[in-house]
């Protein structure tokens, strides 16, 4: 598919905002299944671009005048066909790495005993697919309950959540189980639902030696095909985060994202 993507973030505040520093990982890169054809990132002031310990590029700017308002938009067209399978290049951060607990992700007593029928014994894809499915169908889908902070354990005891709260379930049970697997932050085109505009899935190591990745939509308990955009990776969601920041002064935010996702001819 040939698709269109307009990501605009925009936050207002109480009182003025005195400093404030943004990290952003809003741009796509070249992988397997989408080539960029085009892309910009606007934001208030320049920022400095870089590449991560995650190989994720990613912008930092630091505004030091008040503000009340603040507007950050990515823009741009890219190409996608179906794929589920990574290779990461030799440098890449090590899958052993991606074995660690974060605290959005550590799972309680609880959750391993919910799942334990289900937790793999090895790294097949079945068994794999199989725990997936079993989170998908344990944790109902259901905005509005959780936010950027709650944890996989959180999200376990109130028994639903959304595509975050189910990739960070899924983490802790992948890592708990001996397999390394990462968060992927990104998009997904689905005319019907625009709401899942902004999306999050899991990559799993099934073969170390291989730096070979497959990728999971636990929401959607399928491989990720041409309807998936990845933005960056890592251990959770923060890690992976598409816009996050530190400020100083503010006071009450609001804050409003709005992701269109159109498919062009």
């Amino acid at each position: 598919m040939h698709l269109k993507i307009r990501h605009r973030t925009e936050y207002r505040y109480e009182t003025p905002v005195h400093y404030s520093i943004q990290e952003l990982r809003l741009t796509p890169p070249d992988v397997a299944g989408q080539t960029i054809e085009k892309w910009k990132v606007s934001t208030p002031i320049k920022a400095s671009t870089s590449l991560d310990a995650f190989e994720n590029l990613y912008s930092v700017f630091v505004q030091e005048t008040s503000y009340t308002s603040m507007m950050i938009e990515a823009e741009g067209e890219v190409h996608t066909q179906d794929a589920y399978e990574f290779i990461d290049a030799p440098k890449a951060v090590s899958p052993y790495h991606l074995l660690q607990q974060t605290n959005l992700t550590e799972p309680t007593a609880e959750m391993l005993e919910v799942f334990s029928s289900s937790l793999p014994k090895k790294k097949s894809v079945d068994e794999v697919m199989a725990l997936a499915a079993a989170v998908q169908s344990t944790i109902l889908y259901f905005p509005g309950q959780t936010n950027f902070a709650t944890t996989a354990a959180q999200s376990f005891a109130m028994k639903s959540g959304v595509c975050q709260d189910h990739a960070h379930i899924m983490l802790g049970l992948c890592r708990a189980s001996g397999i390394p697997a990462r968060y992927v932050s990104g998009y997904f085109f689905a005319e019907d639902s625009p709401n899942l505009a902004s999306h999050a899935w899991i990559d799993f190591c099934a073969d170390v030696d291989k730096k070979l990745w497959l990728s999971i939509d636990i929401t959607n308990a399928c491989f990720t095909d041409a309807r998936h955009i990845r933005l960056a990776i890592g251990r959770d969601y923060y890690s992976a985060a598409p816009v996050k920041g530190v400020r100083s002064g503010g006071g009450g935010e609001e804050l409003s994202a709005n992701i269109s996702i159109t498919q062009l001819i």
